[in-house]
């Protein structure tokens, strides 16, 4: 919030001083659409959900094969020892506390690709922002989040999207 409230205060005062105003070209950017909707988002999308439907088909897998064993386990109750039994719960114990720890692993490793994808998409955004601001006499480009109001004339993702979409097409998740 302060942070919001110092751009906004630093954007005010630079419209307002004379001798700045007059050279000053403000603009904006949505990058949240930027990254979503550009080429190498998109391609990132799409490798994540491919990723995420064949992580749960693998857990769907393991989560059956886990409940067949509990059932199994349970019908045998009367007949196994008491030692036995004991000993073969707390190995379905294991497993089911392996399994639990393996989603979460698989989570944070999803997650852990889609940042270091969308740093590869930031590290290349950058260079064109910089260059379509050298380009245009742009003095500052702000993110759209950051914005109360602003005309829509001084949005320009859709250019920063059409240069980005030249200069990548995909990015390979590792």
């Amino acid at each position: 919030m302060l942070k919001k409230l110092f751009t906004i205060s630093f954007l005010f005062l630079l419209y307002f001083n004379p001798s700045i105003s007059n050279d000053l070209k403000i603009v904006y950017v949505d990058i949240d659409k930027v990254l979503s909707q550009s080429n190498a988002g998109k391609s990132i999308t799409k490798q994540l959900e491919n990723l995420n439907v064949n992580n749960i088909k693998k857990f769907k897998e393991k989560e059956k094969k886990i409940k067949n064993t509990e059932n199994d386990l349970i019908k045998k109750k009367n007949v196994l020892s008491k030692e036995e039994f004991e000993k073969k719960v707390n190995n379905l114990q294991i497993d089911i506390k392996n399994f639990k720890k393996n989603i979460n692993n698989s989570r944070i490793d999803l997650d852990q690709k889609r940042l270091e994808a969308t740093s590869k998409i930031l590290k290349i955004l950058n260079p064109i922002l910089a260059d379509y601001s050298s380009k245009n006499s742009i003095s500052l480009i702000i993110q759209k989040k950051n914005i109360v109001i602003g005309k829509s004339e001084l949005d320009i993702t859709s250019q920063i999207l059409k240069v980005l979409n030249t200069k990548i097409k995909t990015v390979k998740l590792n």
